[in-house]
């Protein structure tokens, strides 16, 4: 089956220390070679000149790049989306690649292992990923000492939320509420996780019911933003009234999009587990489009899913995005990939005459709203 989202491929400068050791890694397990990256960074993290001389090297000091949203400064729009780190086991090392805020997570109330293993995939052919972890993590008393030792960050800092496998759809609620007053001193925002398919009926909660009625529970459990993020899959029709539904029951953002279970994009997909990376993009621009179009100025957008350039970062920002997350792509284009990025945004906003973020973001659509 062919997919209707052809897919674009963006040339980046990969830088060639990084495609020699990314050409040994993926002769690993995708999950294995994770594991040892994240050794490298928490190694990185703990000697403090190394830190310091990384963050100079990778951080792009340009005022055109922040802004003020979600209570808080952002230095520069590019983010690392959830999943990567889910535990915070590296959190400070995320500075040393320039990342201009993070999200860690996604959390459950209680430690679980995840799916069964293998569990991650690469499909080098499209510089994708394929995964199906199942929210594996520590559990949030662990994410809470974690990140009381950290605090504060030198970024903004997300934690995604989700629930235990073990805990029934009708008690999901409640999954939510215990995590909220836990963590919410040691983050700037939260974020929902309805979306992720990899854990047996999670998507079953996305519905106008089940959105309003965690969003107005959040609201009476913590003054930090809390957003919503969304499934590729759903008609964008649909989508666009969830997100309507959870910005009027107080959520403070929308991030789209999670993974996909649309195998048909790709012969290599398995059936199982969510698809992310450059496969994602024509797909995930798609459904992000079609709630800026219908929410932009009313709240914050965050677009996620294929993004391997400034190029493409651009191309969000332009419809409508204030902020963008990577994932995949740091797998495939290597630590040097968000100073890269920044720097082809600042080029991008020089040729179009853009003095700051604000001049962009939205410039794609027809009638610009305001925040």
């Amino acid at each position: 089956m062919v997919s209707e989202y052809p897919r674009q491929r963006t040339a980046i400068g990969t830088h060639p220390i990084y495609t020699a050791l990314r050409n040994i890694l993926f002769h690993l397990d995708a999950e294995r070679s994770h594991k040892l990256g994240m050794g490298a960074l928490s190694a990185l993290q703990s000697v403090s000149p190394l830190l310091q001389s990384a963050t100079r090297h990778n951080t792009v000091c340009d005022e055109r790049l922040g802004q003020r949203i979600l209570n808080t400064t952002f230095e520069n729009p590019i983010g690392l989306a959830a999943g990567f780190d889910k535990n915070a086991s590296v959190v400070r090392a995320w500075a040393a690649l320039g990342f201009g805020f993070v999200e860690v997570g996604t959390v459950t109330p209680k430690p679980q292992p995840g799916n069964d293993r293998p569990r991650l995939f690469r499909i080098p052919e499209e510089a994708s990923l394929q995964n199906a972890m199942g929210f594996n993590n520590d559990g949030m008393d662990a994410l809470q000492r974690r990140l009381s030792g950290v605090s504060p960050l030198p970024f903004p800092l997300g934690v995604n939320l989700g629930k235990n496998k073990s805990t029934p759809l009708d008690e999901a609620e409640e999954d939510y509420a215990k995590l909220i007053p836990i963590l919410q001193d040691y983050c700037n925002y939260f974020v929902i996780n309805l979306s992720s398919p990899n854990t047996p009926g999670l998507r079953d909660l996305e519905n106008p019911e089940s959105i309003h009625a965690l969003f107005r529970r959040a609201a009476g459990l913590t003054d930090k933003p809390v957003l919503l993020k969304v499934s590729p899959d759903q008609e964008p029709d649909y989508t666009v009234e969830l997100c309507r539904t959870a910005v009027g029951a107080g959520a403070a953002g929308i991030i789209a999009t999670n993974t996909s279970i649309d195998y048909s994009m790709t012969p290599l997909a398995r059936d199982f587990g969510g698809l992310s990376g450059q496969i994602m993009r024509e797909k995930s621009y798609t459904v992000f489009r079609a709630i800026a179009e219908e929410l932009f100025g009313e709240t914050l957008l965050i677009s996620v899913g294929g993004i391997d350039s400034g190029a493409e970062a651009y191309r969000r920002l332009r419809a409508g995005a204030s902020l963008v997350q990577i994932y995949t792509a740091l797998v495939y284009h290597g630590p040097g990939l968000v100073r890269r990025m920044n720097r082809e945004l600042l080029e991008l906003m020089e040729r179009d005459g853009a003095k700051s973020l604000g001049d962009i973001i939205g410039a794609d659509l027809q009638d610009r709203g305001t925040l």
